[in-house]
């Protein structure tokens, strides 16, 4: 058991089992297993968020006799937080119909050109109140942190109107007042096409930019722009001029890339976008571009276990270099389940992906993928966001597939 401490003060906290850092570990690449960092009976210090050092919890307490313990009483292995790069989790209404349409036979871009889909969940969105759309949302962020998941990507995307979208955003900043997780808002505006915009795809994009951008920066709900690449979305020609003017304006870009279709990864990395989302699709083109470039490779299992495709070819692009991040997707549509870490071992094992890439896909690589350098890793001077699993071996941990979970989670240092 733990003894809790709610002083602002230096705290030492400790002893774990093994302290798995995450430090040490290249950004880009294939890892072995012997390249992370497990320090034995470890214990940290952690003052006003930060992590002040870390290493053998006898050693800490002998040498920092002032800080106040919080002491762990049972055999726990304890990680840096989770961070959930891509997540789509402000949405109204359910698409169970869609799950059952698809598992019957239907495809997704069958489903979507019949009018369900994105188009569907945008109808919800709309009609959902800011309330509805905040208890929801509060709901998933509480789901993740419990998981272990403190920092959430979560972008709009379900308004596709100037009213709608600025009511997500309105709310993804709401949520953030009311959560000690940090939450990253990205606007997707240029999800699809709204049937009801009069005008065609570069008319659409060209209003994001003209009239919704300018609000969005001017009310600070986000920095980060999102388009999805696809058939029944959006060309590569037209999200090229889109995300160079967007960054133009000041904002970081990432893109929905490769998820049915290769080549938009191209695109991705043309642009400088600070990551390249699903790439199940992705070819040798594809993945090389990403090896070359410093646009992360975010691969999202989640969407292919709930759409009943193939992953990402997460393996080579590993070991052609890239840097590989693991996101969960979360969205009412194509992946609903919402549950990282199940998804991420999962994936390892169709992948065959060690623990030390699955781990760092989560934390460090995640971190990345936001350009949030300041976490994702134990170390000196970084945000104490920490999770602690109730074993003495971190291998328990992928080993069942998300049937363990963490039993403590803190936020800057505070147990929540």
């Amino acid at each position: 058991m733990i003894h809790r401490i709610d002083r602002n003060c230096m705290k030492l906290i400790g002893p774990f089992s093994q302290v798995l850092t995450l430090r040490h570990l290249p950004l880009k690449g294939a890892l072995q297993d012997e390249q992370l960092e497990v320090i034995e009976q470890g214990g940290l210090l952690v003052e006003n968020g930060k992590i002040v050092s870390i290493g053998n919890f006898i050693h800490l307490k002998d040498n920092y006799p002032e800080a106040v313990l919080e002491s762990i009483d049972m055999p726990m292995v304890l990680l840096p937080g989770f961070i959930d790069s891509h997540t789509h989790i402000c949405f109204g209404g359910t698409r169970s119909r869609d799950y059952a349409m698809r598992n019957a036979g239907s495809s997704y871009l069958e489903i979507a050109k019949a009018g369900g889909g994105i188009w569907s969940s945008v109808q919800m969105t709309r009609a959902a109140s800011e309330g509805e759309l905040l208890l929801g949302l509060l709901a998933r962020i509480d789901r993740h942190v419990k998981d272990g998941i403190t920092t959430i990507e979560i972008k709009s995307g379900y308004g596709l109107d100037m009213q709608s979208e600025l009511k997500m955003l309105r709310t993804i900043q709401l949520a953030a007042a009311q959560t000690k997780a940090t939450l990253v808002p990205t606007c997707l505006a240029a999800h699809i096409k709204p049937k009801d915009f009069e005008g065609d795809e570069a008319a659409y994009l060209n209003w994001i930019l003209e009239d919704l951008l300018p609000v969005i920066k001017q009310e600070n709900l986000a920095d980060r722009v999102d388009v999805f690449i696809e058939e029944t979305a959006f060309s590569n020609i037209l999200s090229k001029s889109f995300l160079n003017k967007a960054a133009a304006l000041g904002f970081k870009t990432t893109v929905h890339a490769d998820q049915f279709t290769a080549g938009s990864t191209l695109t991705a990395v043309d642009c400088k976008a600070v990551s390249a989302d699903h790439l199940e699709a992705s070819g040798v083109a594809e993945i090389q571009a990403l090896a070359n470039s410093e646009t992360v490779a975010t691969v999202l299992p989640g969407a292919s276990l709930g759409l009943g495709m193939h992953f990402a070819p997460a393996r080579k692009l590993l070991d052609a270099g890239c840097c590989v991040a693991i996101a969960s997707d979360w969205n009412p549509g194509s992946a609903p389940q919402g549950d990282l870490l199940a998804q991420a071992a999962i994936l390892g094992a169709c992948e065959k992906l060690t623990t030390a890439e699955v781990l760092a896909g989560l934390t460090c690589r995640a971190a990345h993928a936001l350009r949030l350098e300041d976490r994702g890793i134990l170390n000196d001077g970084f945000k104490a966001d920490l999770q602690a699993y109730p074993t003495n071996n971190y291998q328990e941990i992928l080993y069942n597939q998300g049937r363990l979970k963490p039993t403590m989670v803190w936020i800057d240092g505070d147990l929540v």
